[in-house]
């Protein structure tokens, strides 16, 4: 039996593609606001961070209403680091919208995805979205998607999916390129038509596979997913088990709330049947990838194990000179206490104590996006903590050392090809192919992914800002030697006060500088950037003698060259393998781990 009144779909694109304007559109259009409703634009994207980077970090649920159907959304990330919130909201629907820019065609995101849901059975619309582009090339873009489909080994009925061609932006959809769309009712409609009725049969036990977490700090864990079969009620008594522990005792619980989703927001409901998306909170460690079920019936549901985590960074607290000056949350414990709290929020995560210290730890993630966001949540919470540069997890395969390898595709100016080749080739990376796109070059290589460390500030410096550069993790492959991970030193302060104009331009002379006058600094502080291999000690903090006396108009003024001011995740890109990043609510200072001079040489002598 189907439930005709109900479609469950996802919405997955490459980044940038516009998935959560698209869905923007049909949330306007779905009747979700009042008529007089003030609306926000991208209003899916709910956090501080996903607004201003212009990014969806976590999937999220919503629904509308088209007569007298009620379809679930799910708005899923496109970045690669957040992968695995797309193979687990899969498991939630029976059908997906896949997004393509008609100006950039298919990214190595879009094949990923796509191939997941070919995996699971799913029913593809096909959406070239954005379709009022200047530079759109829709035709060539179709046939990019067919050949697609074609490589990804589609059945002939996912061949033969639907094409429509939408602006986002505007609103709309059409049938044909040709035709602009005055509204979206041509998606509704084929959303209708083409994606299945989810199979409910009520009255069997009921069973509900946990795809996604959502985490409340009143009722603290809410487990989301689809309801396979059967019906709940609210208190009702609920067992959940694990496929991938299957002698693991079954664990009692209680169903203390119900929540479906309607338009932006969760609606409390007394019992859900078979085939809807529902949020369930009173099961305190539930996890994703839990099967929950009637107790008199336990049956736990097979589930796509969560990709582990393919590297990771020490995050340990402040110990530089000036920790504790404007943290609100400065010890381990307070540290501990959030990086567990996150791994129950994102599951891709992984933190584990370091032996033998007390006060640091090793946290695992998919990706530098998804670490970055975690320091700079942190960071606006109040936090104050170190972290080590980025390092892979290498993995031993067959008595051999294996590194992760990532596909990167980028598109560049046809004048920045050679530049490119030549960068990605020092680095280890193997060109896999090279299509011509107008007057622009696609290429596409096998990197190591300690290879990308670092390379995004050069790629937009060779590519004079024009490139767009995606990778998406591809496999482990043997380990492809030693890699020279920077090949500038590092400007550091000689002793502790605060920046003066004379001390910075006689520095400045040495290379490039990250900070301006009035800022105050540490010995061992990293306070710019030399051109040179080596690190170049310099005294920001040095005044001028006033003892002698002379003509008023001798002394030039000093002018300084503007500071080069680096964001969090040009920071890490930045830091050197003896160098650690300190952030605060309001600062971010590179710092080497052995702050003495003397004691730092002496190390080094000993290294080398």
């Amino acid at each position: 039996m189907q439930n005709e009144k109900l479609r469950n779909v996802a919405i997955i694109a490459h980044v940038d593609h516009g998935k959560t304007t698209l869905v923007d559109e049909m949330l306007k259009q779905g009747g979700v606001y009042r008529e007089n409703q003030e609306v926000v634009d991208r209003v899916m994207d709910s956090g501080d961070l996903e607004r201003e980077r212009g990014i969806t970090i976590l999937a999220k649920n919503t629904a509308i209403r088209y007569g007298d159907t009620k379809i679930n959304i799910v708005d899923t990330p496109g970045h690669a680091d957040f992968g695995g919130e797309v193979e687990r909201i899969l498991k939630m629907v029976n059908g997906v919208i896949l997004l393509v820019d008609a100006a950039e065609g298919p990214m190595p995101q879009t094949r990923f995805v796509l191939s997941r849901a070919l995996e699971l059975g799913h029913r593809v619309i096909v959406v070239v979205n954005k379709i009022d582009r200047p530079d759109q090339r829709v035709y060539e873009v179709v046939d990019e998607v067919l050949e697609l489909l074609m490589d990804l080994d589609a059945t002939p009925e996912q061949l033969d999916s639907p094409m429509l061609f939408c602006s986002g932006r505007n609103g709309t959809a059409s049938t044909s390129p040709e035709v602009a769309g005055a509204d979206l009712r041509p998606l509704f409609d084929t959303i209708l038509e083409y994606i299945p009725a989810p199979e409910a049969d009520v009255d069997a036990p009921f069973q509900m596979l946990v795809s996604s977490i959502d985490y409340n700090e009143f009722v603290g864990r809410m487990a989301i997913g689809r309801i396979e079969r059967g019906t709940l009620k609210q208190n009702q008594e609920i067992a959940v088990c694990n496929y991938h522990s299957p002698d693991a005792a079954p664990r009692k619980a209680k169903a203390v709330s119900l929540y479906e989703f309607e338009g932006l927001a969760k609606k409390p409901v007394p019992m859900s049947t078979a085939g809807n998306i529902i949020c369930l909170s009173g099961i305190g460690d539930v996890t994703i990838g839990d099967t929950i079920c009637a107790p008199d019936c336990v049956e736990p549901l097979p589930f796509v194990k969560i990709s582990a985590p393919t590297m990771e960074m020490t995050f340990s607290i402040n110990d530089s000179p000036y920790a504790g000056r404007d943290g609100k949350y400065v010890t381990s414990r307070q540290l501990r206490e959030r990086l567990f709290r996150e791994t129950l929020r994102d599951v891709s995560l992984r933190v584990t104590e370091l032996e033998g210290a007390m006060d640091a730890f090793n946290v695992a993630g998919r990706g530098e996006m998804s670490l970055s966001i975690l320091i700079e949540t942190m960071r606006r919470e109040g936090y104050e903590f170190q972290v080590s540069p980025p390092r892979v997890l290498y993995q031993e395969i067959d008595g051999q050392k294996c590194e992760p390898i990532e596909r990167l595709v980028v598109d560049v100016p046809s004048d920045a090809v050679g530049s490119v080749i030549e960068k990605i080739g020092s680095r280890k990376g193997d060109l896999v192919e090279m299509t011509p796109v107008g007057s622009r070059m696609k290429l596409e290589f096998l990197v190591p992914a300690r290879g990308l460390f670092g390379y995004r500030n050069e790629f937009l410096t060779d590519t004079k800002g024009e490139g767009i550069m995606a990778s998406v993790f591809e496999s482990y492959a043997p380990y492809k030697g030693d890699l020279s991970r920077r090949s500038t030193g590092s400007l550091v302060s000689f002793e502790t006060g605060e920046s003066v104009t004379y001390g910075l331009f006689n520095a400045q002379e040495r290379g490039a500088l990250f900070i301006g006058a009035g800022v105050p600094v540490y010995e061992g502080m990293v306070v710019g950037v030399s051109p040179k291999q080596e690190d170049i000690s310099v005294n920001v903090c040095k005044k001028k003698q006033l003892t002698n006396m002379r003509a008023s108009g001798s002394d030039e003024a000093l002018r300084l060259v503007p500071p080069r001011q680096l964001s969090l995740e040009q920071c890490l890109e930045f830091l050197a393998d003896d160098e650690l990043l300190e952030v605060t609510p309001h600062a971010l200072r590179i710092r080497k781990t052995i702050l003495n001079h003397e004691q730092r040489m002496k190390a080094q002598h000993r290294k080398g």
